[in-house]
This record gives C-alpha cells, structure tokens and sequence, in this order.
C-alpha cells in the first residue's frame, strides 16, 4: 500500500487559538505587567537590592506601586524579599524560577538596542 501524505494548509491563528497557550498567556500576564520588567531586568544585573537602590532605577514607577508589584513577583515566586537579621535591612533578589528569565532579558536588551 502506497501512504498518502495530506498536505497541510497554513491557516492564520485566530485570536480564539491564543486561549489554547494558558501558559504563555500566563508568563506575558507576569511579565508584561507595567514595571514588573523593570524589576526584574534591574534584579537580573545584581545578587540583591535594596528597595531604595530599585526605585532609584526605576525612577518613574511610584512607591506605592514598585511595592505592590514587588508583592506581586514575590507571591509569583519570581522575586524572595530577604530581611537582614542584624540590621533589618530589607533587599530584594530573584529566585530560580525569576533567575531563570535572564536569558530571556538578554535577548530583550540585544533586540531593543537592534529595533527599539
């Protein structure tokens, strides 16, 4: 018997196909946030920082709402927020799981100096 190979049509995605990829929606959810990849490209360049070093870098993001979204990444297990014992100096770091973007902001940072 001879296989018959169909040939498969190229259809464009339809915006319904997006719900298919809850994961991916769910990543662009996190990191598509306002400011939430700010915070974590800064924690990408260093082992910790402190709130003021973080609102220092990202100047324009108020206080109010750079805490809420640090809350947000914590509780997304992206960011661990460290209290020094000694000192009760609060710093901020990525975990693995938000360690584990890096790459990906590598490749924002060469595609933004290329287009942006």
């Amino acid at each position: 018997m001879q296989e018959v190979k169909e040939k498969k049509e190229t259809v464009p995605c339809k915006p319904e196909d997006y719900e298919l990829c809850c994961h991916f929606i769910k990543a662009f959810q996190i990191i598509g946030k306002k400011w939430n990849g700010l915070i974590i490209s800064s924690l990408c360049d260093t082992q910790d920082m402190r709130f003021k070093d973080l609102a220092r870098c990202i100047e324009a993001c108020s206080d109010r709402v750079l805490v809420e979204r640090l809350k947000e990444l914590e509780q997304e297990q992206i960011v661990k927020r460290s209290v020094d014992q000694d000192t009760g100096i609060i710093s901020y770091s990525l975990t693995q799981k938000g360690a584990e973007l890096r790459p990906v902001f590598d490749q924002v940072h060469h595609w933004a100096d290329k287009w942006a």
